[in-house]
């Protein structure tokens, strides 16, 4: 079994969602583990580096490489059934040392802050009820891995260097990202 560890160091606030809001406080929330740290899932990870390679093959007018993606990340039939894939993805995590600092400190508050936006009509005014607060984490860097016998280093690395953006409003300057792989 093969393994790559890596890094994303996020470069600007981000935020990846729950799916929960947060009441009057804010109307979607960063998501958390129990010791409230974010992280990113592993299915959002690869479904990233999936995409980057796609493009990255698209931009390079490489052979298709859907059918070898497929078989190492898996898929979703037409009839919506799945095929896993050769590959595992942990959730991307603040490092242990770090987690350790900030639980025993109590400062996983201070990684989150909440920010508004609204949508302006064409005379520049606000629209009405479109009022929207977001929590976001602050830049962190966090871990993961991936492991599998099919584990390609060259193809890994292009797609670590392709993806620069991860989580909601990537657009609108929000999740910045660097992935590098770490050493042994």
């Amino acid at each position: 079994m093969r393994k790559i560890k890596y890094k994303i160091e996020m470069l600007s606030d981000w935020h990846v969602g729950s799916g929960l809001d947060g009441g009057a406080d804010a109307d979607s929330l960063v998501l958390k583990d129990d010791n409230n740290l974010p992280y990113i899932p592993g299915k959002t990870v690869k479904g990233l580096l999936k995409d980057s390679l796609l493009d990255i093959a698209d931009l390079e007018h490489q052979q298709d490489l859907s059918p070898i993606l497929d078989k190492l990340f898996g898929k979703v039939n037409k009839d919506k059934s799945t095929v896993a894939g050769k590959l595992f993805f942990s959730n991307a995590l603040i490092n242990t040392v770090e987690q350790e600092d900030i639980i025993n400190n109590k400062l996983s508050c201070q990684l989150y802050k909440n920010i508004a936006s609204t949508q302006i009509d064409d005379k520049g005014i606000a629209k009405k009820s479109s009022l929207r607060t977001m929590e976001v984490c602050i830049p962190v860097g966090l871990e993961g891995k991936i492991e599998g016998k099919e584990i390609d280093d060259a193809m890994f690395e292009m797609a670590f260097k392709w993806t620069r953006q991860l989580g909601v409003n990537r657009n609108r300057g929000l999740g910045r990202c660097k992935f590098s792989i770490l050493k042994d």
